[in-house]
C-alpha cells in the first residue's frame, strides 16, 4: 500500500524521466575532457617516442663487420659457421 507522498513523488519522477528525449544522447563535458586529456596523452607519447627514435642509432659496428669479413667460425653468424 502506497501512501500518498510517494505516489506524489513517483507521478513527479515519471513526469520528469519523459521530460528527457530519449533519442537524443550526447556525451556532454566529461566526454569532451576524458577525449581531450586521452588525446594530449597520445600526443605526449608521439612527442616522446620521436625524441628516443631519434637517439637510435642503426650503424653496424666495424669490428663486427672485420671480424666477420676474416671467416673466424667463432665471430661468424651460425647459418655461415655451419655452412662453412
Amino acid at each position: 500500500m502506497m501512501s500518498a507522498t510517494s505516489t506524489l513523488a513517483l507521478t513527479h519522477f515519471v513526469a520528469l524521466a519523459d521530460s528527457f528525449d530519449k533519442d537524443k544522447v550526447t556525451p556532454g563535458i566529461l566526454g569532451f575532457i576524458v577525449f581531450a586529456v586521452i588525446g594530449g596523452a597520445v600526443w605526449l607519447l608521439m612527442k616522446s617516442m620521436n625524441r628516443h627514435m631519434g637517439k637510435v642509432d642503426f650503424e653496424e659496428k666495424e669490428a663486427a663487420t672485420a671480424a666477420s669479413s676474416t671467416g673466424s667460425p667463432a665471430s661468424a653468424p651460425k647459418g655461415e659457421a655451419e655452412a662453412g
